[in-house]
């Protein structure tokens, strides 16, 4: 049977009458005394080319600082200074002040609970504080090990401040705590040793005396307690964004917004097409005036919302947050809507064709229309307007019949 006989016609161009005018336009030129036949579909033809193709897709992103968050401050006490929008802030920098005394900004994981006061006291908060005063050039000498036992401070002892319990620390099993027979009813029974966690820290007398020495050169009372408000503890520097209050206002609400310092560019993407989109992935950002930018995920969110700003019904989408690898290429940019490109699959090196030379066969598969007939192909990778193809005989520069 004819070869012919296998087509059917296919989408807008890939038509019977693309394959015979092809045939046409090869095998037999056209004499200027023949009449002009009406015309049907409009054919071209492409060469073969070997190229790199990749599934990509571009989705609109915004140029900021990231989401925003609320902070609230901690004290009973009266708000007398607030930075202005725009201000960053450090570790060790005052973030507002209440009843003129500065409250500085520490880093950590987790904001105070309690107050970090007590010779032997032990947790995580202790160690962020610790951490922070290392950071800030004070010396806390010597630090009990992970593993290690202490003794924690009794609740009067806790109140006292330094006048808690000594600082017996020891390797090995927790010792047994010994009671006062002469001790009253009424009072609280000793506390019991405990075994220090990782990642917790113990209050010992030279941290104690590292906080005096951190109060002084802040003009606070050098008490060698850290009570609840006295610093805010965030994951890093921060922004100002904007304020919420005036000086005079409690500071034991909210104070301010903030965002991080480090300029990122927010992408909403819908659930399809985030689930290829990997942190750590390299992606490029177009920026308006059309420069390409390399940049990689920060974070893919976890959380659908709709996007910011939406009305009505929209489609839940996940926050996915872009970093460009240097941060002078967007320096002079505070806001602006860019473009993002995610690489997703990848062929290197590859023989393809335009995705319109494709003709598709009635009894399934695809074929391409070259200057010796009809060649069958098998398809690989589809992207940007290209298809993989191979078939017998096919080779770079072949030309094919394209529709148009």
């Amino acid at each position: 049977m004819p070869a012919h006989s296998h087509l059917r016609r296919i989408g807008i161009g890939l038509v019977v009458a693309a394959v015979s005018a092809g045939a046409f336009f090869w095998l037999q030129p056209r004499s200027e005394a023949q009449p002009t036949p009406a015309a049907t579909e409009a054919v071209s033809s492409a060469k073969l080319e070997r190229r790199d193709l990749s599934t990509s897709k571009t989705i609109p992103g915004t140029i900021g600082y990231g989401q925003s968050r609320a902070v609230q401050g901690h004290q009973e006490a009266t708000v007398t200074w607030l930075p202005a929008p725009g201000a960053s802030i450090k570790r060790g920098q005052q973030l507002y002040r209440a009843d003129d005394r500065p409250v500085p900004l520490f880093y950590g994981g987790m904001p105070l609970y309690r107050s970090i006061k007590g010779r032997n006291l032990v947790g995580r908060d202790v160690q962020i504080i610790a951490n922070n005063l290392e950071k800030l050039g004070y010396s806390l000498g010597y630090r009990p090990r992970e593993g290690s036992w202490v003794t924690p401070p009794a609740p009067e002892s806790a109140a006292q401040g330094e006048a808690g319990q000594g600082e017996a620390t020891q390797e090995g099993p927790a010792p047994k705590s010994t009671g006062s027979p002469e001790s009253s009813a009424s009072s609280a029974p000793p506390p019991s040793p405990v075994k220090i966690k990782k990642d917790e820290g113990v209050l010992t007398s030279s941290m104690i005396t590292a906080i005096k020495k951190w109060q002084r050169d802040l003009g606070l009372p050098e008490t060698g307690a850290i009570a609840v408000g006295d610093v805010e503890i965030l994951a890093g520097a921060v922004r100002v964004d904007a304020v919420a209050v005036q000086p005079g206002a409690p500071a034991n609400g909210p104070l301010m917004s903030v965002t991080p310092t480090r300029k990122v560019i927010t992408v909403s993407a819908a659930m399809a097409e985030a689930a290829s989109i990997e942190r750590g992935a390299n992606v490029t950002v177009i920026l308006p005036d059309e420069t390409e930018v390399p940049a990689r995920v920060l974070s893919v969110g976890r959380t659908l919302a709709a996007p910011e700003g939406a009305v009505g019904d929209s489609t839940p989408q996940l926050t996915v947050t872009v970093t460009v690898n240097d941060p002078a290429a967007i320096a002079k940019i505070d806001s602006a809507e860019v473009t993002v490109s995610f690489t997703g699959k990848a062929r290197e090196n590859v023989l393809a064709a335009p995705v319109e030379a494709l003709i598709a066969l009635a009894e399934g598969g695809y074929a391409v229309q070259t200057q010796h007939g009809l060649v069958a192909v098998t398809t690989g990778m589809f992207a940007q307007g290209w298809v993989e193809i191979t078939g017998d005989g096919l080779a770079e520069g072949d030309e094919v019949v394209v529709a148009s």
